[in-house]
């Protein structure tokens, strides 16, 4: 196969990863209170500014190395861990998010996906052509065929792309003016892909120049549109700031610990540092080391909900429950019962293993997933209490649930149905195991149809 023909379809592939929505049951989404927290509070003002609603839009962190970011059907945006670790800050990622929201509002997924199928199709075509001129001994001219509909294919989606991009770029740069927030990070980061692009195109394979390529034309014009606004050269809030300078670094810390401990060595004491070798430690097993650095930040601030989750955590996963209830209770409390650190909360009850602690821990698991019901783990957690109590149909549904987020369908299936048998008809636990079968059968249905098909 030649390099163009592979690098059409990596393109392709790409597109049509980049078209599929991702949800809770992909491996690869990162759920973490403060990251979501700052994700939220970076980005209200300027979903406003773009006539959506912050409720309705969701910024997702995913685990990915590269260099990018997306936006699939509904009102999603994915960031990927390494757009977060080549931003400087918080600036750049407000501006990375205005210019995806572009997208958002202007439906651009569902467009894109609609340009790639037009593009595969036709390069689809010209495959079959090429191979059945070979087959008939035209070597040649079957190549030429498939050269000349592969380039056709590339040129429709990579022109496709480049005006969505254009067309995203003005609508980032309205939404950070409506919002009041300055357009020099959304430059500078565009500034850094520029100096990358020849770099990237060769050797990357996910990189965010890939999928929103830049030019000279395009970045000049928006930074004559940025500059003119009033909000150009207004100061980026410092409490945001220092909040995604402690998230960038704990994310490091969690994703790749070596270069954690290599970027941010024991002589530095800032508040990032102690971030970043905390999540490093631990992740690497040790335990101490992770626990004195969580101190260090809990001498600064005792009662910040996140520094007593991560004490928390690093105990519960170091084999000392009862230790780990005392920091998690005053970290759900004090950050709102946010229901991803109440659920460790009620992980942390139930593993001590104490018949005192089952009541608690049942009441804190219910308002966790009543709040947020997209951790399969909370569900897991809460179908080990109905177990325990006997309540078979309940602990069914718990497990329909996780099952559900998982991608299960056929063990979510089985466990709504065994729930349906056993929970009063008409009940609202009643109608969620009937929604999750229904949608577990479509599902299963689906991919029979398509096992079939092919």
């Amino acid at each position: 196969m030649s390099r163009f023909v592979r690098l059409l379809m990596a393109t392709l592939l790409l597109a049509f990863a980049a078209a599929r929505p991702a949800n809770a049951q992909d491996a690869t989404v990162l759920r973490d209170s403060e990251t979501e927290l700052l994700f939220r509070d970076a980005s209200a003002p300027l979903i406003r500014a773009a006539g959506l609603s912050p409720k309705s839009v969701d910024v997702v962190l995913l685990n990915d190395p590269e260099i990018n970011a997306f936006v699939a059907t509904g009102q999603r945006v994915y960031i990927q861990s390494g757009l977060i670790a080549a931003t400087d800050n918080v600036s750049e990622l407000q501006g990375v998010i205005a210019h995806e929201l572009g997208h958002v509002a202007g439906g651009h997924s569902i467009r894109l996906n609609q340009g790639v199928s037009q593009a595969s199709t036709l390069s689809i075509a010209t495959m079959v052509l090429g191979a059945l001129a070979m087959a008939a001994g035209a070597g040649t001219a079957g190549m030429g065929i498939l050269m000349a509909g592969n380039q056709v294919a590339m040129s429709r989606l990579l022109a496709f792309s480049r005006t969505q991009e254009s067309t995203a770029d003005q609508a980032g740069a309205k939404y950070l003016s409506g919002a009041g927030i300055s357009g020099k990070g959304i430059i500078s980061f565009f500034g850094k892909l520029q100096n990358q692009e020849y770099r990237l195109a060769i050797y990357a394979k996910d990189s965010y120049d890939r999928t929103h390529p830049l030019s000279n034309e395009r970045v000049s014009a928006l930074t004559q549109t940025l500059k003119a606004d009033p909000a150009w050269d207004r100061p980026t809030d410092p409490e945001l700031e220092a909040r995604f300078q402690r998230v960038k670094a704990k994310l490091l810390g969690f994703v790749n610990p070596k270069q954690a401990t290599i970027k941010y060595p024991e002589k530095d004491q800032s508040v990032p540092a102690h971030y970043a070798r905390a999540y490093a430690y631990h992740l690497s097993g040790y335990p101490d080391k992770a626990l004195a650095e969580t101190n260090a930040l809990l001498a600064t601030a005792p009662h910040d909900p996140f520094y007593l989750e991560l004490k928390g955590q690093i105990l519960l996963e170091s084999g000392k429950p009862a230790e780990a209830i005392a920091p998690l209770r005053e970290a759900t409390e004090r950050s709102g019962e946010m229901p991803l650190i109440a659920a460790m909360l009620g992980h942390a009850l139930i593993a001590t293993e104490k018949p005192g602690n089952t009541a608690e821990a049942k009441q804190v698991l219910k308002a966790a997933v009543n709040r947020d019901n997209q951790n399969p783990f909370a569900w897991y957690q809460l179908g080990m209490i109905y177990d325990r109590e006997g309540d078979q149909p309940r602990a069914a549904l718990a497990t329909a649930e996780r099952n559900n987020l998982e991608g299960n369908p056929k063990l979510a299936l089985a466990s709504a149905e065994m729930a349906l048998r056993g929970i009063p008809a008409g009940s609202p636990d009643y109608l969620r195991a009937q929604d999750i079968a229904m949608v577990s059968r479509a599902e299963l249905k689906k991919k029979k149809k398509g096992k079939n098909d092919s």
